[in-house]
């Protein structure tokens, strides 16, 4: 069974071409489309089993990180996104997507899939842009095709505004309490996200954010450090990408 994923672009993507090489990588066919191809024909985003928002300054963060491109999506593509998500169909968004994800209500997420904000990605405590690699873990989440991937790993960042920070702490506790958290930074907070939350899911498990880029570590060349490493197993963001396209063929 092949598996089809879309790469989505609009203006200011920057890491769509990364994505693909990591989905082809991990055996999908993947095709990159620009998010005005999309509405040319909307119905087409179901022919999808993945859908990837991949990281960038989508129209330049004006107004907000991920905000205008969260708008357009939510607007004149909601129905179909949400179909989507109710149909099972993986929705991932890298950095730039994960705030995109995050300000059009799909994530953390409603049972129904509205599209109500209750969080958001603001500035790095740090109050400048975070570019350097990260230790995680993984936690145990809903989204379960990601258990490959190693309880602790390492994966680079590059962002100013991946502060994650929920409207009030009923809606933290319940993230927690329903197993969404999905990635924790460990050791050092580089952003200050509220719980050391790097990335997280919906209730399903099938809609997924997170800041860190599995598509910048797909093989051990990539990691700074690789000649001390001697990986023997397949890179942590390779695995991302195996589970994900894995899960779906299932």
């Amino acid at each position: 069974m092949s598996v089809k994923a879309l790469v989505l672009r609009s203006v200011g993507t920057n890491c769509d071409l990364e994505t693909r090489q990591a989905l082809k990588s991990a055996g999908a066919k993947v095709d990159v489309l620009h998010l005005n191809q999309i509405l040319q024909k909307p119905e087409q985003l179901l022919a999808f089993s993945i859908l990837v928002i991949p990281g960038g300054f989508s129209y330049g963060d004006d107004i907000a990180a991920g905000k205008i491109l969260a708008n357009e999506l939510k607007f004149k593509i909601g129905a179909q996104l949400q179909q989507m998500a109710r149909l099972g169909h993986l929705i991932i968004g890298i950095c730039n997507g994960f705030q995109v994800l995050v300000k059009t209500g799909l994530l953390p997420g409603y049972e129904d899939f509205s599209f109500q904000q209750n969080s958001t990605l603001t500035q790095n405590l740090s109050g400048r842009f975070q570019c350097e690699w990260v230790a995680l873990k993984r936690e145990n989440s809903c989204a379960q095709y990601l258990k490959g991937i190693p309880l602790h790993f390492e994966l680079p960042i590059a962002h100013g505004e991946g502060n994650f920070v929920t409207k009030d702490l009923k809606i933290l506790q319940e993230i927690e309490k329903n197993k969404q958290v999905v990635f924790r930074y460990e050791g050092k907070n580089p952003n200050g996200s509220m719980n050391a939350i790097a990335g997280i899911c919906n209730q399903k498990g099938n809609v997924l954010g997170l800041m860190p880029h599995p598509e910048r570590y797909i093989t051990q060349f990539q990691h700074p450090a690789w000649t001390k490493l001697k990986l023997k197993v397949k890179t942590p963001g390779f695995l991302f990408w195996k589970g994900a396209v894995d899960f779906v063929k299932r």
